[in-house]
């Protein structure tokens, strides 16, 4: 009998990661020049193609793992992108995912090595191929989970001011949200637990320092922001 499947092409099938992490009361997308040919030097997300016998996931935690030194940070997948003609040699169909990372948890050396760089989301060079749709796209993602779930747990230090919450979200969102609002939506969510330490360094009074219950889950609120 002969193999099924014969009549069809054969296509390669990859993984782009946007990984997010938060600086400078900045939103940062990570990117390195591309190393390879056609568009070498040119700025790129980090990806790599599917092993014949890996899942999406594995392989986009692979990538983490080889670009950050992490594997076990949030991870989602956000959509393919199959334009025929998105890579010029080859037909090659990409899934994308983003990652969500707190600045002071990965491996600086190793994005080092590889030339990477953190650009903020509204200050991004040039990027071969569909990579700007692919990081439009996971943003839009990221700021739904955003709207419907706190997600400062992935981006802050374990502790923090409910300001620097607030200023994280106004660099998700890429606008500024009143701060009495703000804060009161958040306290009435009922997740975050108030700690005895403060912050002294913006005022002399302090700002109580909080952190996320030990128990708490992503949930699905009626809404947080609007996006």
């Amino acid at each position: 009998m002969a193999p099924l499947y014969t009549e069809y092409s054969k296509i390669h099938i990859a993984v782009d990661c946007v990984i997010f992490t938060y600086s400078d009361e900045k939103l940062k997308v990570l990117l390195y020049p591309r190393n390879i040919e056609p568009r070498r030097g040119d700025w790129s997300l980090m990806g790599g193609f599917v092993g014949d016998r890996e899942s999406l996931e594995n392989a986009a935690r692979r990538v983490l793992m080889q670009t950050v030194g992490l594997s076990d940070i949030f991870l989602e997948q956000v959509s393919g992108f199959s334009n025929p003609d998105r890579e010029p040699d080859e037909r090659v169909i990409s899934i994308a995912f983003y990652a969500l990372m707190s600045n002071d948890r990965h491996n600086r050396e190793l994005v080092a090595k590889h030339n990477g760089e953190w650009f903020p989301v509204d200050n991004l060079p040039a990027l071969i191929f569909d990579h700007k749709e692919m990081i439009e796209s996971a943003l839009g993602r990221f700021r739904y989970k955003a709207s419907r779930d706190l997600v400062g747990r992935e981006l802050l230090p374990e502790k923090f001011t409910i300001k620097q919450l607030n200023n994280l979200y106004d660099a998700i969102f890429q606008r500024s949200f009143d701060t009495s609002n703000f804060r009161k939506k958040v306290l009435s969510l009922g997740v975050l637990l108030q700690t005895p330490d403060k912050e002294t360094g913006s005022s002399k009074k302090g700002a109580y320092l909080y952190k996320f219950k030990r128990d708490y889950a992503a949930k699905d609120f009626d809404r947080i922001v609007k996006v």
